[in-house]
This record gives C-alpha cells, structure tokens and sequence, in this order.
C-alpha cells in the first residue's frame, strides 16, 4: 500500500535526529535559519505566502548571498483555490549581446566569470512585484526591514557561506567582490561566526523598498549605477533593465499516483522532473525497497533518459515549437520505459527520443547553485520559490557600490550557431531552476524543490518516490541518502555519486550493473539543500528543511 514504510529501517541509517516541523497556521522553509524567521514573521502579522516569500528570499540575497541575490532569477508557482500559477522571472540576453559581440572581444566561448559573464537582465525582483500585485497583503517596503536590517548591521556568517567564499577566494580576491566579503586587508575568507556587513547592498535594498520594484531597480538611477559598475566587457544596459518585465506562464503537468504533479515549462528543465515521475509511476517502486541498488539503478536510468530529452530540447520557447505533449505522453514515457533494464546499464549520454530540426547535437551540464524556499499561509496559498545568480558568487564581482552580484547565467548560451541553447539578443538560456509542487484534488498537498544544477530533478524524484511510495514524513525524506547523476565541478566525465550512507554491497551491486560510481560525503552539499511542506487532510503543515545546508523549517 502507498504510504506504509516497508523495505528498509530507516533508524539503521545515520540521522540528525531533526524530527519535521508541524504547524497549523503557517509554515516556511528556506535553506537559512534567518531567511525562514523573517518568513514566519510576516506571516504572522497577517502577510500572505507571497508576502513570506519575498521576504524570505530578500533575506537569503543578504546572508546567503553565494547562492542568492538581487542580480539573479527566480521561478514561482502559486497553488491555491484550485489553481496552480506560475511565474517566469528570468531575464534575457541584453539588446547587444551577440555572437559577434564576444567574437570580438577574443571570445571563443563566454567566459563563466568577470563582467563578460554578466549578460542577462535580473529578473528576480520584477518577479517579487507581479506576484506581490496578485496576491500580497502586507506593504512592499515592510518585506525589506530585515534584509535591510542583517545588511546594514551586520548578519554571522555560517559555516557554509565561509566555506564557500573560501572556495572562490581567488576568483573574489581579484575582482570587486574582496571588498565585500573578505577580512585581513582583503585577502582571506572570514571564519564561521564572523560578522559580514554589505552597507552598499542595504542602500540598494532601501531603494527597492521605498521606490518600488519598477523605480528601484528597473527604470531609476539604481539600473544605470548597476550595469555601470559591472565592468567593461559586460553588455547589459539600463535601457535592457527598463524593457523587462517577468510573465506569468502555464505550468507543466503530470499524474504521479493519484497526485497531479506541477513544474515548471522552458527555460527551465521542470520536463525532466516530470518526465522522471512519469517513467517512475509505471514502475513498482515500493516492490524496489528504499536504498536498495533496484532503487538506484532505476532511478539513475530513468534519469539518463530524461536528460537526454531535456538537452535536445530546452531553451528559451519562444525560440522553438516544444513538444511537451508529445514528451509527457503516457505512450511515449512507456517507448522510453523500454530502454531501462534491471540489471544493466544505460550509457551516459543516451539519443533523445525526438529531436529538434536544424540543431546541432549537444550535451548541456547544467551546473549552479541556487536557494529553493516554500511557504504555505493559513488560507492554504501554497508558494514553491527558487532563485539563483548561477554561479557560486554568481559572475564573481560586485556591480560598483550597489552590493549586487550580477548572475553569470548568461553564460551557459552557446557561441555555435547551431546549438538550440545559441546567443540570442534577447533570448532567455536554459536554466535549472524548478519548483514543483503536487496536488490531490485540486489542493496544494506537497511543496517542494532543491538546490542543486541538474542534481534537482533526481532530488525531486527522491522526495516524491519517498514521501509517497515509501511513507516516509517530509523531513526523513530530506534526510535519506541521496544520489547524483552527472558532471560534476572539475570531473572530465558523467557518474553516479552516492552519499556514504549508502550500503557497500550497493555501491557493489550497481557496479557490476554497468554504473559508474563515485562516493560522496554522508551528508553532503553537492547533493543540494532541499526543502518541503505538506499538507495533511485536517490542515496541519509538515515541513522538512536539509541539514545538508543551514535551513530551517518554522512555523506556528
């Protein structure tokens, strides 16, 4: 039966003893303590889940700023009343970012750091204003207090924001960026604990707050001093901010079980998440057992297949006819089901089913670090939000005295021709990011979403796989060990990365299956921050925040 835990004894494995939060009036999760705080906050005071959401995300531009900022994307779905929305907050290639523009700058391909990665519009904040005009009950400026507040006065940095800016200490050491989050004469990492102050980013956050959305960012001073202070070779310009505007779109869909399962269209890669679900759900998974080497071989072939559609296909949809009736068909899920065999694998890079036209062929390693949060409010809106700047630290350097990162998200456009992903002024690129949510009956029943490049769509399929398969509450699926498919940073070919936890005979038995296995951590990063709520019959809210990150599920 669906929702009996069977195969496995979850205590025999190595647990943080967090047991998931449960609430009754609100609940937010977020991959950071303060961001989640400043949520329930607003919730509190009578805000909806849009308003938690944009404040929570506000929040994480300040004190996860490796992984969020003003300079970035975002994606939404909104579930409630029978409806799930959805929001397309990704900005396109500026006017004069062209192929021929980086051919003369001595580019080959567009450089992942520095000012000539910056070549995209930030969408994120225009997608805070439409869906604060459809569904926000607080006023604008009252969402920026304390993001203001942790930028100005100063927020502790935690144990994963040091190691990260440690990481790219280099990179940060020789652009803009060391004066903001380096210590000792700009030249070193601060330790855990340490204080980091952005006044510049404050002075941009009040600017946003009093002025608006449009005003503040988009049409006043706030975008010429942005696109001024990127740098010379970043093509991005304020008349590029003024014309943006986010959109809403229509959301993708799937059955998974009795559920309806909602993510995100192009340009993002929400059709591998579903497609995953749909290849799953005419497989019997529960009969597989939870981390079992059945489960995993499975689920790593289910995600070959998908990707191999998604890398065909993905890219900005106003540049293409995409199929996506034809990729979530039962009948073509069952043609691509018979390709995954029990007891051998796939190679890495299997042919998509059906291709486009006039394309080149290509492989598209979808790498990026991102903050996935969820809110749902007492009246049942249901918010699954991701934001991104790409990039660790994003394009790398601080756009002059405004404290914003600019995303290098632009540069993972194609300088070929030829390739679907190619440079196109004004085009949107391939991204990532994907919320996702479930419904039954119509309702909002599970938020959900990671962090993680190409490593969200197979968290998302853990999460969904083991909350409804296997029975497992929100915050023991989050936990369960996880697994990644695909290039990693530095890694000269795809495989499979398993989390310590998983058993050797396993790690053996998918081996002698033909996968390529790498071991990881017992609880590691790469394996993305994911968050999730659901909510039960009677109205109570379970949430699970990732103690691979420094999240929080709260509520009240």
């Amino acid at each position: 039966m669906i929702g009996e835990l069977k195969h496995i004894d979850m205590s025999e494995l190595t647990r943080t003893g967090r047991p998931p939060t449960r609430a009754r009036q609100g609940l937010v999760t977020s991959p950071h303590y303060l961001a989640s705080s400043t949520g329930v906050d607003i919730l509190r005071e009578g805000g909806s889940a849009v308003d938690a959401a944009i404040a929570a995300n506000a929040t994480l531009c300040v004190v996860y700023p490796h992984m969020a900022g003003l300079g970035g994307d975002g994606f939404w779905l909104i579930g409630g009343n029978d409806t799930v929305t959805a929001i397309n907050a990704s900005g396109p290639a500026g006017d004069t970012a062209t192929r021929s523009y980086y051919a003369q700058l001595g580019y080959d391909e567009i450089p992942e750091r520095g000012s000539a990665s910056a070549l995209t519009v930030p969408g994120a904040v225009d997608g805070w204003r439409v869906a604060h005009e459809s569904h926000g009950t607080l006023p604008w400026e009252r969402l920026f207090e304390d993001a203001i507040t942790h930028a100005r006065e100063g927020h502790a940095v935690t144990a994963n924001l040091a190691h990260w800016i440690g990481l790219d200490a280099e990179i940060l050491r020789d652009s803009s960026a060391r004066d903001t989050f380096l210590v000792e004469n700009r030249n070193r990492a601060p330790e855990s604990g340490t204080v980091l102050t952005q006044p510049g980013l404050a002075n941009s956050l009040e600017t946003i707050a009093q002025d608006g959305p449009r005003e503040g960012f988009y049409e006043g001073q706030l975008a010429k001093t942005f696109c001024d202070g990127i740098g010379a070779e970043s093509p991005l310009s304020a008349t590029d901010l003024r014309q943006y505007r986010a959109e809403w779109v229509d959301p993708l869909s799937i059955e998974y079980r009795g559920y309806t399962a909602y993510s995100f269209p192009p340009n993002t890669q929400g059709i591998a998440a579903l497609q995953l679900l749909g290849l799953l759900t005419q497989f019997d998974v529960e009969s597989w057992g939870d981390n079992t080497a059945d489960y995993y071989h499975h689920m790593t072939e289910a995600v070959k297949l998908a990707f191999a559609d998604r890398d065909a296909w993905v890219t900005d949809p106003d540049t293409i006819r995409f199929p996506q009736e034809k990729l979530l068909s039962a009948s073509y899920l069952d043609e691509r089901r018979q390709h995954i065999h029990a007891h051998n694998s796939l190679s890495a890079s299997p042919a998509p089913g059906i291709t486009p036209d006039n394309t080149s062929q290509h492989t598209q390693d979808a790498e990026g670090d991102t903050c996935y949060l969820a809110v749902v409010d007492s009246d049942g809106l249901a918010v699954s939000m991701i934001q991104s700047i790409y990039y660790d630290f994003g394009s790398g350097v601080v756009a002059g005295e405004t404290g914003i990162i600019p995303q290098n998200r632009g540069s993972f456009f194609s300088l070929d021709p030829e390739h679907i992903n190619t440079l196109e002024p004004g085009k949107r690129t391939f991204h990532t990011l994907i919320p996702s949510m479930l419904t039954r009956d119509g309702d909002p029943w599970l938020v959900y979403g990671t962090m993680g490049g190409e490593g969200q769509p197979q968290t998302q399929a853990a999460l969904v796989s083991r909350i409804v398969d296997f029975g497992y509450d929100v915050q023991t699926a989050i936990e369960a060990p996880r697994w990644l498919f695909g290039r990693t940073w530095g890694a000269e070919s795809k495989s499979l990365s398993l989390e310590g936890r998983i058993p050797d005979e396993v790690v053996s038995e998918l081996q002698r299956r033909g996968q390529s296995v790498t071991l990881a951590r017992d609880f590691d990063d790469a394996m993305g921050h994911a968050g999730a709520i659901r909510i039960h019959a009677d109205g109570t809210l379970e949430g699970g925040a990732d103690p691979r990150g420094d999240g929080m599920a709260i509520g009240f």
